[in-house]
């Protein structure tokens, strides 16, 4: 009797061990084998992709002094998240993942929630900005969360993404045909432009500007960012300014 009672409740923990759909699809972010050694990920070969992502999101977001707090959706670990505060923006992690936000606990000092970010469980105007750091490439209605992102934050949306123009899409592409990738599988990937459509139309009858910038360029290029749609990632800032 006692086994069977704790096998009743194993059956239903929080934590999955098994790979479930979200949105219908199957994702690597509910997979043990990957989140586990996501956060290992970032200090060995990405570590400088991310100081360099990290520079254009600082250039795009210090920009508007108004961002005092930020929500971040699709925060994982809060690789990101942890970082905010260090450019003096009191950050908040929200995540679907169960199995990040395991680790989140640990790593992170402020406030978490697990939700899906097409239904963000926030008031109006809760926070003053909302960011997705190379998340936003895995929502099936892209236009229905930047809506949310926009209801939820008062002054403006970061996105950091992962660029189509790259040729490191490609060899993602033909890695996954041989079942070697399965980081990118239900991923879509956008240029600035692609993205900028997107936002216009969620965004319809509002007063935004957008601002980008890309990096992600090989060493050996004599600029590491610039104004020029193509790299491995862009940073875009939606500034709202119809709001006080």
């Amino acid at each position: 009797m006692l086994k069977m009672e704790i096998d009743k409740k194993n059956s239903t923990v929080l934590i999955p061990e098994q790979q479930p759909n979200w949105q219908g699809r199957p994702e690597w972010f509910f997979n043990r084998e990957h989140t586990d050694t996501y956060e290992l990920w970032y200090e060995g070969r990405y570590k400088r992709a991310e100081v360099w992502q990290k520079k254009v999101m600082e250039q795009l977001v210090s920009k508007d002094k108004r961002v005092k707090t930020l929500l971040e959706f699709g925060c994982g670990t809060t690789r990101f998240t942890r970082w905010w505060k260090e450019i003096g923006i009191e950050a908040t992690g929200g995540d679907i993942s169960p199995l990040m936000l395991s680790q989140a606990i640990h790593l992170f000092e402020g406030d978490l929630v697990m939700a899906d970010s097409h239904h963000m469980p926030f008031k109006d105007n809760t926070f003053d900005a909302l960011a997705f750091i190379t998340t936003f490439e895995y929502y099936k209605d892209p236009v229905k969360v930047i809506r949310e992102a926009a209801r939820v934050a008062k002054h403006g949306i970061a996105m950091g993404m992962m660029n189509r123009n790259s040729p490191k899409v490609a060899r993602r592409r033909v890695q996954q045909l041989f079942g070697k990738n399965p980081f990118y599988v239900t991923a879509t990937f956008y240029t600035p432009k692609m993205l900028t459509k997107i936002i216009d139309e969620a965004l319809q009858g509002r007063d935004y500007t957008i601002e980008w910038s890309c990096t992600g360029l090989p060493k050996w290029f004599p600029v590491q960012q610039w104004s020029v749609p193509i790299g491995d990632f862009f940073g875009l800032y939606v500034q709202l300014n119809d709001l006080e």
